[in-house]
């Protein structure tokens, strides 16, 4: 799946950018029914349902010719909102000193459960830096399923 995702970020980045907004992330929810592809966009200005429009409308030209998903699905684009999900390396470092929600694949040694909630101190190799209760956590990047960000009260 994580390539798949990096895959339609991939073809559909450079057709959001064009447009004059960032691709922030994609996700992808099969369903043998009906999937759902969730883009989330986002501009300094900050994103409007119109800019939700105009990117859906290209994306879908892209989609209906590159055909990169099998079956029927549901095409959403979405700002991150406030509780801005996090897909890359580069986003955990961009928010370092950011509290987040860590949704992991498997649980850390230091720690039981898979979700852990903390503040992003950035990221070292290949690794993002967590401070959890005090104390610092090393998490491989590949061990992350979900992140987003708490948002700020």
């Amino acid at each position: 799946m994580g390539s798949y995702r990096s895959d339609l970020q991939a073809l559909l980045a450079p057709v959001v950018e064009d447009l004059g907004y960032e691709l922030v992330g994609v996700e992808f929810h099969p369903h043998s029914r009906n999937g759902l592809l969730r883009l989330y966009i986002d501009a300094e200005r900050g994103i409007t349902v119109d800019d939700c429009a105009r990117v859906s409308e290209q994306v879908s030209g892209v989609l209906d010719v590159e055909d990169p998903i099998r079956g029927h699905y549901t095409l959403e684009v979405s700002s991150p909102g406030l509780d801005r999900p996090l897909f890359e390396p580069s986003h955990y470092q961009r928010f370092a000193g950011r509290r987040a929600r860590l949704q992991l694949r498997r649980p850390l040694l230091e720690r039981p459960g898979m979700r852990l909630t903390g503040t992003l101190m950035g990221i070292e190799g290949n690794a993002l830096v967590v401070e959890v209760d005090g104390q610092h956590l090393a998490i491989p990047v590949a061990d992350i399923d979900k992140a987003r960000l708490v948002p700020e009260t």
